[in-house]
């Protein structure tokens, strides 16, 4: 008899419920099979699923790919070994399918019909757990794209049978005893972009539950505990959950706030109680979520039972009793609040940080949450893992659900709410389009970035006219860090970490920022100066720190700082409160401090270079200075074609003419320009249709340049001194010597 050994690994997202394996193609040609043919897995247990092809990234790993119910199925979890052989399936006569003890079950009149039409051409084992999806027309109702287990509690013949189309398929409706797991939970599948840490968590929980031996030979204690950290949202309690259902151990969860009591000694009771409940059961698991909530830092607590409850969670986390096969997993948002004593190995061995998933995470999260999903062919998955950057598990969920709520407000026309059933046609015909994914994600936020998070207006660089040197400097020092940073890597240098764009005012400098911030495809947040400051004593740091830390959880990011003149002036010359020197320092500390700048790229504007602190304009803060002037002829034609197409003009205007005589004029003066004009226009001939060239004549009369011979003198010594070094333009400038109107 041919048969093989493989190692068991999590299913993919999309084949969870569906009774698959996923073999590679050399295991395939030894057993003799070929796809959708019906192989035996015998674990501690046996059943039977259909075989698939594996995908590439899975040939010559020795696994077979299966999902957490013929994991159950087959009593095995991911990691052991299953033997793999090839299945004589027999026709089914007859099943019988029956809920088990937890699910208490309604069928509806066609429940059976639907049953089997859903598991037609699937193989059975008696004993089995057969998942039969929800769905929005179901007999019986759990939330939809949710599996409902059922038993096979008899098959006739025995053995391993097929579902076909002459099988008589009989459902009783009560439960049956003797299944206490079944699938119910959450399962690996169920949780997407965490491969790493799942692998860790699994280390520290089912090894020491499933094989103690180990560590008693290696003169260890096997691990204590797992504090998850990472922002809200990112699957911190899914992974609990998805462990203890697949370990099969007891679990006991305590929600933070829950136990704290009003009476003296009580708290500490219900915590004691639950650790004793534990122990009794073991092996188990307490989860603890929230734990800043029951362990604060105790030298920062004013409450008395904050800290008792501390205590007597560190006595029970190592105490003098030992806790047998007791395992400890908490979560928090806010790891830097839990009690430093809690935070020491004996205790919270592992800290296993879950963060915001990357591309490849965002994309299986994605496959999981539209699972049950009737989607159509122009929805692409990977493309929208890629515009949803700084999104975590929860705001995914959110965009699917929302997505979905779109696509039936399209339908909500057609249904009539009074009536009882809506017609099945109409219910068939439901699909969710693209369109309504790209609405969906113009509502739903990243929620890491919802307090930073500005709505880009969709400028690209055909907005932005002229400049093109600027233009190119820029997109050297942002694009290609963001977009491609192999350049850099080849080279054996590391990216610039800031670019100060400096000019007169009214060129652009904003304008610039959004383009790039639009072109790079990362998160955009914009810092407004004069809104940081704070009168309390170290706010407005707090503040610069915070911004920081959100870009790093979100990268890539811009920090975009406008006016960086406001916010950071030379050091030294203010008398007061020296806000702004500590906010200076703070900058400098966040710029090229001990912590590293992965994917940050900070890009500030100002139109008072002399003002801004010199230690911020030194190679490794703001590398690159970038003077973004006064438009030249073509750049001034460009910029005034920008600002008229959409405006009608008659036959004689030039725009090049125009160009020619508006020297001093910047992009801003440009705009106010043509919108005077069409104003002129209209002030003549309320139903006039063109613009002509002498309302333009008559506009430029009406807006003053902003470039005049001083500025120009100002801004040409400045971009000397930045030439020749950062420091002297501070130092002989004395402040500054043009008060900009």
């Amino acid at each position: 008899m041919n048969e093989v050994q493989l190692e068991v690994a999590k299913a993919y997202p999309n084949d969870s419920g569906r009774g698959i394996a996923r073999l590679d193609p050399d295991t395939l040609l030894h057993l003799k099979l070929s796809p959708g043919d019906i192989i035996e897995i015998e674990g501690s247990d046996t059943t039977a699923a259909k075989v698939w092809r594996a995908d590439r990234q899975d040939w010559n790993t020795d696994t077979v790919r299966i999902d957490g119910f013929t994991r159950q199925n087959a009593d095995v979890g991911i990691g052991e070994r299953v033997t793999i052989r090839k299945a004589e399936a027999q026709k089914a006569d007859e099943l019988v399918l029956a809920p088990p003890e937890e699910a208490s079950v309604q069928f509806g009149s066609d429940a059976a019909g639907m049953v089997k039409r859903q598991i037609l051409k699937r193989p059975v084992v008696e004993r089995d757990i057969v998942p039969v999806m929800s769905s929005t027309n179901h007999p019986f109702m759990r939330s939809p794209g949710q599996a409902i287990p059922l038993i096979a509690v008899e098959t006739d013949p025995e053995g391993v049978v097929l579902i076909t189309e002459d099988t008589d398929v009989e459902l009783r409706e009560e439960p049956i005893s003797g299944f206490e797991k079944t699938g119910g939970g959450i399962t690996y599948e169920d949780i997407g972009g965490l491969q790493n840490e799942i692998q860790r968590v699994r280390e520290m929980v089912e090894l020491p539950m499933k094989h103690p031996q180990i560590f008693k030979k290696l003169g260890i204690e096997p691990p204590q505990g797992v504090l998850l950290h990472g922002p809200p949202g990112t699957g911190k309690t899914l992974l609990a959950k998805a462990v203890a259902n697949e370990t099969s151990a007891s679990f006991f969860s305590i929600a933070g706030p829950e136990i704290i009591s009003k009476y003296y000694g009580e708290s500490e009771q219900q915590l004691r109680e639950i650790f004793e409940d534990a122990s009794e059961e073991a092996p188990s698991i307490i989860f603890i979520d929230e734990l800043d909530s029951i362990a604060p830092k105790r030298e920062d607590v004013t409450g008395e039972v904050e800290r008792r409850v501390v205590a007597q969670l560190l006595t029970m986390m190592d105490g003098l009793e030992s806790r047998g096969q007791v395992i400890v997993i908490a979560a928090t948002n806010r790891v830097d609040s839990v009690d430093p004593a809690l935070r020491r190995p004996g205790r919270f061995d592992r800290e296993i940080e879950i963060g915001v998933p990357d591309e490849v995470g965002r994309e299986e999260i994605l496959q999981i949450h539209t699972r049950g999903m009737p989607l159509s062919d122009d929805v692409n998955l990977s493309k929208l893992a890629e515009e949803t950057h700084g999104f975590v598990g929860a705001d995914i969920e959110s965009l699917t659900k929302e997505s979905a709520m779109k696509a039936l407000r399209r339908y909500l026309p057609e249904i009539d709410l009074d009536e009882e059933d809506i017609p099945p046609s109409l219910i068939d015909r439901m699909i969710i389009k693209r369109d309504d994914f790209r609405g969906a994600l113009n509502e739903v936020s990243p929620s890491a970035m919802r307090e930073v998070l500005v709505e880009l207006p969709k400028i690209n660089w055909d907005h932005v006219g002229g400049l093109n040197d600027a233009k190119e400097q820029v997109q050297e020092s942002v694009e290609w860090p963001m977009n491609s940073p192999e350049k850099f890597e080849r080279m054996g240098v590391t990216p610039p970490s800031g670019v100060l764009l400096y000019g007169p005012p009214g060129t652009g400098k904003t304008l610039m920022a959004k383009a790039v911030a639009n072109e790079t495809d990362a998160n955009f947040i914009s810092v407004r100066g004069p809104q940081l400051l704070s009168k309390w004593v170290g706010e407005s740091e707090k503040a610069i720190r915070q911004t920081f830390r959100k870009a790093r959880q979100v990268a890539p990011t811009i920090i975009f700082f406008d006016e960086l003149d406001s916010l950071a002036p030379g050091r030294g010359g203010d008398v007061g409160s020296n806000v702004s020197e500590r906010v200076v320092n703070q900058l400098l500390t966040e710029l090229d401090g001990l912590e590293e700048m992965e994917d940050v790229m900070v890009i500030g504007a100002t139109n008072r270079p002399d003002m801004i602190d010199p230690a911020l304009i030194r190679s490794g803060r703001f590398d690159r200075l970038t003077y973004i002037g006064e438009p030249d002829v073509e750049g001034r034609e460009q910029i005034l074609k920008i600002h008229t197409q959409d405006t009608p003009l008659s036959a004689d205007v030039s725009l090049r003419e125009l160009a020619e005589i508006s020297e001093g004029y910047v992009g801003s003066d440009l705009e106010s320009i043509c919108r005077e004009a069409a104003i002129e226009a209209l002030r003549e001939d309320d139903a006039a249709e063109i613009v002509e060239m002498r309302h333009f004549r008559q506009a430029m009369e009406g807006v003053r340049p902003t470039v005049d011979e001083d500025i120009r003198d100002y801004f040409q010594q400045m971009e000397e001194e930045f030439k020749g070094g950062g420091g002297q333009a501070q130092r002989r400038s004395g402040g500054g010597r043009i008060g900009f109107q």
